[in-house]
């Protein structure tokens, strides 16, 4: 269970602090907060570069300590108020198929942050070792 844990936390919270990386920074073929803002402030979400800055830092930060398993429950929220904009604002609308630009993985992702928010890290985990 613990190296299921370990897993699940690594790919989910690796690949949030890539998300977080290309709206900060423009990494991985992302836009910074400029462009990134710019899409925001296009869909109704204002002021768009406040908003792309706090969706990089919950998704980076968030991404970061749900794969140190340290403040699980702190990074399983960031992670899932992430994902819930994103059905909201963008996936929504669309059906739940990703093959329509549904939500389809958002909503995979806002469960299993949820989910290892609510179970905890497991022993492979800063939380298991610092609390």
């Amino acid at each position: 269970m613990n190296i299921a844990l370990l897993l699940i936390r690594l790919v989910i919270g690796i690949t949030f602090m890539g998300h977080g990386s290309q709206k900060l920074f423009g990494w991985f073929g992302g836009y910074g907060i400029k462009g990134t803002g710019g899409w925001m402030e296009s869909i109704g979400i204002k002021p768009g570069a406040a908003m792309a800055l706090m969706a990089g830092l919950l998704e980076f930060v968030g991404g970061l300590l749900f794969t140190a398993g340290l403040l699980t429950p702190l990074a399983g929220i960031a992670i899932a108020l992430t994902m819930i904009v994103s059905i909201v604002k963008v996936h929504g609308a669309n059906g739940y198929w990703v093959t329509q630009n549904g939500f389809e993985y958002n909503f995979i992702l806002l469960v299993t942050a949820i989910a290892i928010a609510i179970s905890g890290a497991g022993k492979y985990a800063l939380d298991a070792i610092l609390f």
